[in-house]
């Protein structure tokens, strides 16, 4: 397979930022000389971790928390931003220790994913948390999150609640059931 040549960047400039998300606008040129205007969310340079921890080898750990993108409380695995300075080493630890009240003593790197490549520049490290012990630290949660035990072996069921609909975690999850030899 031939590898395409990437469009060249004519200009860019950031047309709005909040607290929260920075738009950038973008005119490129492709090589058979068509230019476009695309805009793209901006993500957090470091990205974010997503954390799957299990409670021993049969039980996974969840969180149920308010997702303000969708308007609803969710169920799903702890999560959140690389700070500066962080590995996702240490961002999953932090996380973990927040969010669900334990201390991973193993950490394992999975995979990168992005969120919607086409209009926006997000990557999340997927890990895998084991060796819980308790330990906990305050987090930057508007309120308690409530920590669900979940049986492994009951995956199917998992994929099919209405509450665990983020892509991070569906991704999250094969890649745990695969790493551990779950899936046939």
């Amino acid at each position: 397979m031939k590898l395409k040549k990437r469009p060249s960047i004519l200009a860019e400039n950031i047309v709005m930022q909040s607290r929260i998300f920075t738009v950038q606008a973008q005119h490129l040129e492709f090589s058979n000389g068509v230019q476009v205007h695309y805009e793209r969310l901006m993500g957090h340079q470091d990205g974010a971790v997503l954390i799957v921890p299990m409670l021993n080898d049969e039980t996974l750990l969840l969180i149920r928390e308010y997702s303000a993108g969708v308007g609803r409380y969710e169920l799903g695995f702890p999560k959140g931003k690389i700070d500066p300075g962080e590995t996702w080493l240490e961002a999953g630890t932090r996380e973990c220790v927040e969010e669900i009240g334990f201390r991973p003593l193993q950490l394992d790197y999975l995979d990168q994913v992005t969120l919607a490549a086409g209009y926006m520049d997000h990557h999340t490290h997927l890990v895998l948390a084991r060796g819980l012990v308790e330990d906990s630290a305050e987090g930057d949660e508007p309120e308690p999150l409530e920590v669900v035990t979940w049986p492994l072996d009951d995956w199917q069921k998992l994929l099919i609640h209405p509450d665990f609909s983020e892509g991070r975690a569906y991704a999250a999850l094969f890649l745990v059931l695969q790493k551990l030899g779950r899936l046939a």
